[in-house]
């Protein structure tokens, strides 16, 4: 009977210990950005990151994008705009790197601005994402994550839905935790806040209609937007100074002791001879 029993269990806490899938959740989620609720989130968010990277320039920028066909920041005072894809299409326009958000194939300390787009939400290794991110970027060069906040109606909203679409089908992790990783990566937190507080509703009319949790969000009362926007800039360790090593050609040689009592000699035998020429 106990034999059965596990056999009978067996299944059960497979199915219960199944990671999800988030390549197929970040596939569904760049269709759901098509959907009217998409398209407002998404010009939310372009004018957020357009805010905080408008006084920003550098010589390169680093996109990790859902896609290449939502673009954010495109326009800004960069020498270089490279966007980094998972997926591969025939289509592909010039700057798209094709890779996972976790390995990331430039040098080290090669660019100057990373821009998360929900990469940490759809990761099964989010805190690797951020240390891609902070390998590759270098020293006082800024990171603007963008994630998706459980502490509001879009969380709740998660909670209840059965099925894992959309922004549904990703890990909702919390704003101060995703602080807490950039601290221990070397970041200063230079700004934080919850944006676009509209219900989750595929619905044009709903989203046209202020409502009262909108107001109070946008007053900065409630910190209950579907998703957070982090600037942190990477610190910079000060270097160890260096000790100057001697060169052989630069070093003074000193006299020996018996050179200098040689000379002493030679001055005082010389001392008398002068005085008589003089005389």
């Amino acid at each position: 009977m106990q034999s059965n029993r596990g056999q009978w269990q067996k299944p059960f806490r497979s199915s219960g210990r199944r990671r999800p899938d988030y390549r197929v959740s970040h596939r569904n989620l760049e269709h759901w950005f098509r959907s009217p609720l998409g398209q407002a989130l998404l010009e939310d968010q372009r004018a957020c990151v357009n805010t905080h990277v408008q006084d920003l320039g550098g010589a390169r920028q680093l996109h990790i994008a859902l896609s290449h066909r939502l673009p954010l920041a495109a326009d800004t005072d960069y020498t270089q705009h490279i966007v980094a894809t998972p997926y591969w299409h025939a289509e592909l326009p010039d700057g798209v790197v094709v890779c996972d958000p976790d390995e990331l194939p430039l040098p080290s300390a090669s660019i100057d601005l990373v821009i998360l787009h929900h990469s940490a939400d759809f990761s099964a290794w989010p805190h690797q994402v951020l240390r891609e991110s902070a390998r590759v970027l270098r020293g006082g060069g800024q990171l603007l994550l963008l994630g998706f906040n459980p502490l509001s109606s879009w969380g709740i909203r998660r909670l209840l839905s059965r099925r894992r679409r959309g922004p549904w089908g990703g890990r909702f992790l919390l704003r101060s935790r995703m602080e807490d990783w950039l601290n221990l990566l070397d970041f200063t937190v230079e700004s934080s806040g919850s944006y676009f507080f509209r219900l989750p509703l595929q619905n044009e009319r709903l989203l046209e209609r202020r409502s009262a949790l909108e107001y109070l969000g946008t007053q900065g009362m409630l910190p209950v937007g579907a998703y957070y926007c982090i600037l942190a800039s990477k610190r910079v360790c000060a270097p160890i100074a260096r000790r100057r090593l001697w060169r052989p050609g630069k070093v003074i040689p000193l006299p020996t002791p018996g050179t200098l009592g040689a000379s002493r000699q030679a001055r005082r035998q010389e001392g008398p001879g002068r005085n008589a020429e003089g005389c």
